[in-house]
């Protein structure tokens, strides 16, 4: 464990992020043990709340497409981003859901898409007749909160600027924050503790790694992504390719191997002042979860 403290130092050190923390999972024994380093002019006490980025995907579509345990092709191609989207555009505040369930669902080749991961969101709340904020936040521990419900002294760090201003406490995907209502490709944010509390209680309510330990074709799975090749992956060497997950633009990720029944969380503001550089964190992702599948 001195491992990991030394690990999110050294990174801390060489990048522009403000903190750094690490969830190390257990899901044999439902235990989970985190570690955070933070830059010295930082509270040193206040519980930092993350901005998830598209981990959402994965706490909002995923794990409703897991709990409900639909049977729908046309849910289940929206949810894998094989749906026919776009991947991307900027959407008017008016009229989103207008635009997004213009698309014609055609099943293709896989293509990651915001655009898919909230027409899915639009699509279940019509086929179920309820909000879907109030359907995710069925399956998520306290700790976790839309960007919007934030309590007012919530400590969060920069992600970019927004009006040459810092922007801290507001998403930072644009559509999210330009559309200000629940969305499900984005805008959640968690602390380390609850973020690794609701992917341990919700394997134990849902069996979550028994579910997605399967063979699949397919990059997404039951709207997590998962490790096409091991010995590339972001997830780190020595995981199994049943090895499931997310990546979240801010510098967030999480990766779970059902084979092993071991997994990591890892949350940071790496997006603070600009977003290409994030040599040093798939670096340390590399090495977390190599040190945690090989252990």
């Amino acid at each position: 464990m001195d491992n990991f403290r030394r690990d999110l130092k050294i990174y801390l050190e060489n990048s522009q992020s403000d903190a750094i923390a690490l969830g190390v999972l257990d899901f044999k024994n439902h235990t989970f043990e985190t570690f955070e380093e933070r830059k010295k002019y930082l509270s040193q006490t206040d519980d930092i709340y993350y901005d998830l980025a598209s981990i959402t995907k994965a706490l909002t579509n995923g794990f409703v497409h897991t709990s409900q345990k639909f049977e729908d092709k046309k849910l289940e191609l929206l949810v894998n981003h094989k749906a026919g989207l776009p991947s991307w555009g900027l959407l008017s505040r008016r009229t989103w859901k207008e635009q997004l369930l213009s698309y014609k669902i055609t099943e293709s080749q896989t293509l990651y898409s915001d655009f898919s991961a909230n027409r899915y969101m639009l699509e279940v709340e019509d086929k179920l007749g309820l909000a879907y904020k109030d359907l995710v936040f069925q399956n998520l521990s306290q700790g976790i909160y839309h960007y919007l419900d934030l309590p007012k002294d919530a400590f969060c760090l920069q992600n970019g600027f927004y009006h040459q201003k810092p922007n801290k406490g507001k998403v930072h995907d644009p559509n999210a924050y330009n559309i200000k209502a629940f969305m499900s490709h984005a805008g959640l944010f968690a602390t380390i503790k609850a973020l690794c509390k609701s992917l341990i209680e919700f394997d134990k309510a849902h069996h979550l790694l028994k579910t997605m330990g399967i063979k699949h074709s397919d990059r997404f799975l039951n709207g997590f992504d998962t490790v096409e090749d091991p010995n590339i992956s972001l997830a780190g060497k020595g995981c199994s390719t049943e090895t499931f997950g997310h990546l979240g633009f801010t510098g967030t990720c999480f990766w779970i191997d059902p084979r092993k029944q071991l997994g990591y969380a890892l949350l940071t503001n790496a997006t603070k002042y600009y977003w290409y550089q994030k040599g040093e964190l798939n670096k340390l992702r590399r090495l977390i979860g190599k040190s945690i599948w090989t252990t």
